[in-house]
């Protein structure tokens, strides 16, 4: 995470990663080795679905701004270098999952469908509106079998916040009896919660508090790919979404900027 006052500019080496600068809140210019972008940007996770800049290996980055912003920086280590890439948020697609108190809005802005122009990284958005259940059922990639890989996540978190202050959301975590894990976290704007292995899920929306996690991930195996295994325990839910409605509330953003009914 990137935090620059007005004025403020870092720079920086990506070593042996792949790395994109994603606007938080706050407007930027990127510039990998000699290539500069200008990156729009967005006032907050919760105000419109934002563009990015993808920097290669072995690169040298400076992301600067005018008035000040927080940038994420996700980054995976990865063997091939490839060439910096400016995505527009209009191109991000906009999936919305689930169903009933189980939707939410998937921002897949760096999945290997629509952005494959990395090696290793993968990377998307999630908004849960207040109340609602996302990350369900549970399901996990720990292991390199048919309709399974292996990747170890990263879930970064914003809450938005109420009348009286900061929101709060939950997060859950658990194993296997071979690799065990156990995690119920309370979560805020600012936490971040790592996922080695193991079953996660649900991400859970206290009412009254809308919740965005930026979710990253990468692994060992030789294709790029995101594929995932539910709990068995679980996976019944899934076939109860059918007949019923997304939540009205999502989209919850879109690239021109706040959507739904709010």
């Amino acid at each position: 995470m990137l935090d620059l006052g007005p004025g403020g500019s870092r720079t920086f080496p990506t070593g042996d990663a792949e790395l994109l600068v994603l606007p938080l809140a706050g407007s930027c210019t990127v510039t990998v080795d000699d290539e500069t972008f200008e990156v729009e940007g967005r006032d907050s996770v919760f105000s419109r679905v934002g563009d990015f800049v993808y920097a290669p290996r072995d690169a040298r980055v400076t992301v600067s701004t005018a008035a000040g912003g927080r940038f994420a920086l996700p980054s995976a280590r990865c063997e091939n270098r490839l060439r910096p890439r400016y995505g527009p948020a209009e191109d991000v697609p906009v999936e919305l999952r689930g169903a009933g108190q189980a939707s939410r809005q998937v921002n897949n802005f760096c999945t290997p469908e629509a952005f494959p122009h990395a090696d290793r990284l993968i990377a998307c958005e999630v908004l849960t509106p207040a109340g609602n259940w996302s990350s369900y059922p549970p399901h996990k990639h720990d292991e390199d079998r048919p309709g399974e890989c292996v990747l170890e996540e990263i879930y970064y978190f914003e809450i938005a916040a109420g009348p009286s202050g900061p929101g709060i959301g939950y997060q859950r975590v658990y194993g296997t009896g071979e690799r065990p894990i156990d995690v119920l976290a309370e979560v805020r704007t600012g936490d971040t919660v790592l996922i080695p292995h193991g079953w996660h899920g649900p991400s859970m929306a206290a009412p009254g508090y809308d919740m965005y996690y930026l979710n990253v991930m990468a692994g060992p195996s030789a294709e790029r790919a995101w594929l995932i295994c539910d709990d068995p325990a679980h996976s019944w839910v899934r076939a109860t979404w059918e007949g019923q409605p997304v939540d009205p509330r999502l989209p919850m953003t879109s690239a021109k900027g706040v959507e739904g009914t709010r």
